[in-house]
């Protein structure tokens, strides 16, 4: 089971490279998302929200194969595998998952101006490595799914100088 932690940032600068981080260290297996997103609110108020991950490109390779497979029964392996990818991709921007968009615009509602979030859903890490580098960006943490002693323990180790 995934584990969500929510993080917040100044701005929406090191919340960016945070995200950036992250997917450095799933390169070197310290770290597997299933799921990412950040939000930042700019001065003048407006939140804004990106998914990293995108279910729609997944999808239409997916109904491509299997429009492909199809068309081929029917001798129009093309047009099998054009409407394969299109009936993907609608369905792939259509179906929700990983971390729910709804969450993810309350959380960021909450945010002042100027300040960012990064939302993670982990499936597995090397907690003391990511603490570490998470370290000099100074997060706070806004939300975990963690228990209530492992949470403590994470802001703890975050503050740590």
């Amino acid at each position: 089971m995934a584990d969500l932690v929510v993080l917040g940032f100044s701005d929406k600068e090191k919340a960016e490279a945070v995200l950036k981080l992250a997917k450095d260290m799933s390169k070197q297996e310290l770290l597997d998302l299933e799921d990412a997103a950040i939000a930042w609110r700019t001065m003048d108020g407006k939140i804004h929200v990106h998914q990293t991950y995108s279910t729609t490109g997944t999808a239409a390779a997916g109904g491509a194969l299997w429009g492909s497979l199809f068309g081929l029964l029917f001798l129009m392996p093309v047009f099998g595998a054009a409407v394969g990818a299109a009936t993907g991709a609608v369905a792939g921007k259509l179906t929700d998952v990983g971390i729910n968009d709804a969450f993810v615009k309350e959380i960021a509602a909450t945010l002042e101006p100027g300040r960012s979030a990064v939302f993670a859903l982990v499936r597995r890490s090397t907690p003391d490595r990511v603490r570490d580098a998470l370290r000099p960006f100074n997060p706070s943490v806004i939300r975990t799914s963690l228990t209530k002693d492992r949470e403590e323990e994470l802001v703890e180790a975050l503050q740590e100088k």
